[in-house]
């Protein structure tokens, strides 16, 4: 008797989580960068509570793991905008575009984001093209 494993990928918009550090990588108060297959995202610990966004501000393509968290949300370091981290919506400018936000999984000391296909592929704005 054979066994047979499923070799079927996700479908585009299938969530999955993947790994992406020890808990303790993102005390309380910080935001850290990591990356989820071609996925930069910016994690961020507020509030005993982890969050994980898209890791560029919608406004000049800044890295928001390089700015600071305040009140419920992240501000980017170059212009000063800031955005939800529950939704990902701007509430201060000069941004006017959401960031994506994406599931966060705390389970035996790992954190864990949840993405799909389509927004590893779709990761919004970068600096660079992902690697090939």
């Amino acid at each position: 008797m054979s066994e047979h494993t499923d070799t079927t990928e996700p479908a585009d918009d299938e969530v999955v989580f993947h790994r992406v550090c020890r808990s303790g990588q993102v005390p309380e108060g910080y935001v850290r960068r990591f990356y989820v297959d071609e996925l930069e995202c910016a994690v961020a610990r507020l509030k005993g509570k982890a969050y994980a966004t898209s890791n560029y501000c919608t406004h000049l393509d800044c890295l928001l793991s390089s700015g600071k968290l305040q009140d419920d949300g992240i501000r980017c370091s170059c212009h000063g905008s800031v955005f939800e981290l529950e939704g990902g919506e701007p509430i201060y400018p000069p941004a006017t575009e959401p960031i994506a936000v994406y599931d966060v999984k705390e389970e035996d000391g790992e954190l864990f984001v949840g993405v799909s296909r389509k927004d590893i592929e779709h990761g919004g704005p970068r600096r660079k093209k992902p690697r090939e």
